[in-house]
């Protein structure tokens, strides 16, 4: 949309009872939004928006009303806004493309943003040497695995479900440090998908919960922050340059 700005973000890990009060980081969420909406055009959230999400065929999680009611009425408002699943939240169907017109997708993405092209993903197992971590990774994607969890009531699911997202590190409050370019996995994965043929000119991603910067022959490579280690972490393009805020 002519003169109006993108903004990316993720990791709000909406229900997660650690770190800030979770219904405290829900209304900074949905101010945030409410703030940007007088200049945006689209609002790309790279996913692990929700600690943990569940759809089953007429039940959804619990709470976030207010977030899915700001997201229905930016859409009707006709900002694009743009989900991507993360590790937490994997498991979406259908219902927030039904009911709060959002588009989701699935798999990283090259796009075209204003003139400019993009390469966004959530970034799990992206450039991992991890077999372990991508082994499972890939039972959660597994379609038996889903079916079968799904046969589970919600009561015991969500529980489930739950009890898993708060053995993740970032319930027990371990962060890790930046490991140096050639440690990331992220800066490996773009430069593999660069020498492969991508020719975007910006890498964004979320997961890894360490906002940085990295530039590498003519390339811009963003990992947004979490919403635990400041108010707010985005990433923002309005036409010409991309940056990285975090607001503390």
């Amino acid at each position: 949309m002519e003169g109006r700005k993108s903004y990316f973000a993720s990791d709000f890990h909406l229900g997660l009872a650690a770190g800030t009060d979770p219904h405290e980081r829900e209304q900074r969420v949905i101010s945030w939004l409410d703030r940007i909406s007088a200049d945006a055009g689209s609002i790309w959230l790279l996913g692990d928006l929700f600690d943990f999400w569940w759809e089953y065929k007429k039940v959804i999680p619990k709470g976030f009303t207010r977030f899915l009611g700001r997201l229905a009425a930016l859409t009707d408002s006709g900002i694009a806004v743009h989900i991507f699943t993360g590790n937490h939240d994997m498991w979406m169907k259908g219902y927030l493309t039904e009911e709060c017109g959002v588009t989701v997708h699935y798999d990283p993405l090259v796009t075209e943003i204003d003139g400019e092209l993009f390469y966004l993903a959530h970034g799990e197992g992206l450039g991992s040497r991890n077999r372990g971590g991508r082994m499972l990774f890939a039972f959660f994607r597994n379609r038996i695995a889903r079916v079968l969890f799904s046969a589970l009531h919600p009561r015991w699911g969500m529980a489930i479900g739950h009890a898993w997202s708060k053995s993740s590190r970032l319930a027990k409050h371990v962060s890790l440090p930046f490991m140096g370019e050639e440690k990331e996995d992220l800066i490996r994965h773009t430069r593999s998908v660069a020498s492969g043929g991508c020719r975007a000119r910006y890498y964004i991603y979320g997961h890894r919960h360490l906002p940085l910067t990295f530039e590498e022959e003519g390339r811009r490579l963003i990992i947004l922050g979490d919403w635990f280690s400041c108010r707010a972490s985005y990433a923002v393009y309005d036409g010409k340059e991309l940056v990285l805020v975090n607001e503390e």
